[in-house]
């Protein structure tokens, strides 16, 4: 019992002791966060303001920001004498008010050195005023956090508005124009009966010969016009093909087969089909059942056309259209039956296979340019020569600009990369 009665008088001693000796440690906050105690500034001391108070910013500019829809407002200004490295301005308080004399909020803030601020939350069409605070952390009487401001002059009214323009994307204006210019000229200058160049498409060259194989051998010619609907560009491309492939058939009285596995396409294809016997002075040599549906199975679709191709050999096959995981079991069922295979798609996950398959491959847009260089229909030619002109022109640009990147030219004072960059 003696024992316990010393050791708390002990203790108590050595509390009383400390209390004393750092009352600083047991009574004082030394925080210096922002979210530290914020006191009023008129408590503060005259000469301690005086010695901690930053200078305010001043030249306060808002403005609307350029090039948009009216979504915010940029806050400029000059920065405070005081801000620099250990200078008595620690951050810059943006506040905002719906008149000039308040009251004002906090909007937000920024670090030291910087002089600008993004308002992203101004409601287009509205009035705001603007003021920039200088915000100075100080500690005094036993190690407070004090926060020290001084305000700039108001700077409004401004509000947000819409621009009909994005000049930051001048550059993209300017591709537009010369590449309309360009398609618009050759379209005109294709009617008018001149005649342009369109590079050869080996794919195409071939139709006639490939038909002709058909012919000479007595077996017919089967067309895949691919697995997606008549919404798919891919397909209306490969149907503009199948019209001029059944011309030549059906002029060689050679038997054209079109298995489909969709309902519209099995409907355009019939009537396309149809009418190109009719453009060749042979209506009565088409059959319906040219034009067959199988099934809108992906795989079931492939194997029955498979099971076609073993059956009946054909002598020429065209897979023309959207392909995908299917590819690669139709051109090799039928690489292995000896028929000569002419593809093409704008898959490009499936391109390498019709290419080590097929004889030939229509690469990409080659297959939507192989309707204009079968038909010769001045429209579609002058979109394919100004598209070609155009890239031709973009192709000039890439080099001269990589040129000009690689050995540091500038133009207007700018970087090349910069000038066709689009904001």
């Amino acid at each position: 019992m003696t024992v316990t009665v010393l050791r708390l008088l002990f203790t108590l001693l050595v509390s009383v002791l400390l209390f004393f000796l750092f009352p600083h440690n047991l009574t004082a906050q030394d925080d210096t966060s922002p979210d530290s105690l914020i006191v009023p500034v008129e408590e503060v001391d005259t000469a301690f303001m005086a010695q901690q108070t930053p200078q305010a910013p001043f030249n306060i500019v808002a403005k609307d920001r350029p090039n948009d829809a009216g979504e915010a407002i940029i806050v400029s200004w000059d920065l405070s004498p005081d801000d620099y490295s250990g200078g008595k301005v620690k951050e810059y308080l943006i506040l905002r008010a719906d008149s000039p004399e308040g009251p004002f909020e906090e909007l937000g803030n920024t670090t030291q050195g910087l002089s600008e601020f993004s308002d992203n939350q101004a409601e287009r069409g509205k009035q705001y005023y603007y003021k920039i605070a200088a915000l100075n952390y100080a500690r005094v009487n036993g190690g407070r956090t004090w926060h020290i401001t001084s305000e700039s002059a108001v700077a409004g009214p401004v509000h947000a508005y819409a621009q009909w323009f994005n000049t930051g994307r001048l550059n993209i204006f300017i591709g537009i124009f010369i590449l309309s210019g360009a398609i618009t000229y050759f379209i005109f200058a294709s009617k008018s009966g001149k005649k342009f160049y369109i590079r050869k498409i080996a794919g195409i060259e071939e139709v006639e010969n490939a038909v002709g194989r058909a012919t000479e051998m007595g077996r017919s010619i089967y067309y895949v016009p691919g697995i997606n609907d008549m919404d798919d560009v891919q397909t209306l491309a490969s149907i503009n093909i199948l019209g001029r492939v059944a011309r030549i058939a059906a002029g060689n009285d050679t038997r054209i087969d079109v298995p489909v596995s969709r309902s519209m396409v099995m409907v355009t294809a019939r009537e396309i089909v149809k009418e190109s016997y009719s453009k060749v002075g042979r209506p009565d040599a088409f059959q319906e059942d040219q034009v067959r549906y199988l099934t809108d199975d992906q795989f079931g679709y492939a194997a029955a056309i498979d099971g076609l191709f073993v059956r009946e050999k054909p002598a020429a096959i065209f897979l023309i259209g959207a392909f995908f995981a299917e590819s690669l079991i139709m051109a090799e069922t039928g690489n292995s039956i000896g028929a000569i295979q002419i593809a093409g798609t704008a898959m490009p996950s499936q391109l390498p296979f019709f290419v080590a398959a097929c004889d030939y491959t229509l690469i990409g847009e080659e297959m939507f340019a192989a309707s204009a260089y079968l038909s010769r229909e001045p429209k579609l030619l002058g979109s394919i020569k100004g598209q070609d002109v155009g890239k031709a022109l973009f192709l000039v640009a890439i080099i001269i600009g990589v040129l000009l990147e690689t050995f540091g030219v500038t133009l207007f004072g700018m970087e090349f990369s910069d000038i066709f960059r689009a904001r």
